[in-house]
């Protein structure tokens, strides 16, 4: 089904203004995002096509079959609870059946984990976001080989610069396990290339070195340490990065770049906001997306407040959440049996 579809049959039950525009958080350049709710027609519910969401190509119009919607709110899902929470000027359409779900009924103490613990996840990702930013990739990926050191004395020295230094290549090398000494090798040349040694890689790409069959008697020409370890790191890290670099939304990228801060400004707002929320319903009992400190939230965003200072701000914000927790009078969760009987009169009414 598309959203089209859903239009054109009636079957949207809510239809709001979501995201910035509904936090109060909005600016000449903001993005109209839409979520809604929806029923499916009676034969795709009762048959084999449950369709929980439909969304357009961008993702910046969702909506949910209300099974789903009221499932994401017993959970006390940062977004669909927020979506039941939309301020009246940000209602586009609201079928008077969604009366029976009142946001007072999903409040409960999950929203710590939900809430704070989504913005703890945040700030684990802005961290890495950092990293990302001020520590950029080379795109030529590196191979085990840059992983490798000779034993030269007391000390290691590169294996390509060994190899330069002696004007050989590592196709004629040869290595041998040491009994007892992970990532240590025995190293061997063969400058004739007559006794098959297989290379410490034999391609550019392998994740372990070769080892080779010496013939008896051979002398060894020193000793080989493989850090396999750092290699499979710096292969994630590589990964990760080049990934991000293709998926990565260039304008919020430019906008980090200018005020030179190093860190996704716009996740570093959202992440306050989410932490401020928590705050409010564990304390208040109730939920007002609409923020009350517009001008502060924003600064944020422009990357008016230095990474640090915001980090401490968080952890001041999560200690209070935990604070709020202990002393709340909200249920530990929902009630859910009571909640699942009002989703069946719903259904009931919608398909009778």
């Amino acid at each position: 089904m598309t959203i089209q579809d859903l239009k054109s049959q009636n079957l949207i039950l809510f239809e709001v203004i979501s995201g910035s525009k509904s936090f109060g958080l909005n600016t000449p350049t903001s993005d109209t995002d839409i979520k809604g709710v929806y029923y499916l027609p009676k034969e795709k519910f009762y048959g084999l096509e449950y369709i929980p969401q439909v969304a357009n190509a961008t993702n910046d119009e969702v909506y949910y079959e209300i099974g789903r919607f009221v499932e994401l709110l017993l959970k006390n899902n940062p977004n669909i609870l927020e979506l039941l929470a939309t301020p009246e000027d940000c209602i586009l359409y609201k079928h008077p059946l969604m009366e029976q779900l009142q946001l007072k009924d999903f409040l409960s103490k999950l929203c710590k984990d939900s809430f704070a613990g989504y913005a703890i996840t945040q700030i684990k990702k802005a961290r890495g976001l950092k990293k990302k930013i001020v520590n950029p990739m080379a795109k030529e990926k590196k191979s085990l080989l840059d992983f490798c050191y000779v034993l030269q004395g007391y000390d290691t020295v590169a294996l390509s610069l060994f190899l330069a230094e002696k004007q050989w290549s590592q196709e004629q090398c040869g290595l041998i396990n040491l009994p007892n000494s992970k990532g240590m090798f025995a190293l061997f040349y063969d400058a004739t290339s007559r006794l098959g040694y297989k290379g410490i890689i034999q391609k550019e790409n392998s994740n372990e070195v070769s080892l080779s069959s010496i013939p008896k008697g051979e002398k060894h020409i020193g000793y080989l340490s493989v850090n396999q370890d750092g290699y499979s790191k710096y292969c994630k890290e590589y990964t990760e990065y080049w990934e991000w670099m293709e998926k990565r939304n260039e304008e919020r990228y430019n906008t980090n770049q200018q005020h030179g801060k190093n860190y996704d400004s716009k996740n570093m707002m959202h992440t306050i906001r989410l932490l401020q929320t928590a705050e409010q319903i564990l304390s208040m009992g109730t939920l007002n997306i609409r923020v009350s400190n517009r001008e502060e939230l924003l600064a944020i965003k422009a990357g008016g407040m230095e990474y640090d200072a915001l980090l401490e701000i968080a952890d001041g914000r999560i200690a209070s959440v935990e604070k709020h927790y202990i002393t709340s009078s909200l249920p530990e969760r929902p009630d859910e049996e009571s909640i699942i009987k009002n989703l069946i009169s719903i259904r009931e009414l919608l398909y009778q």
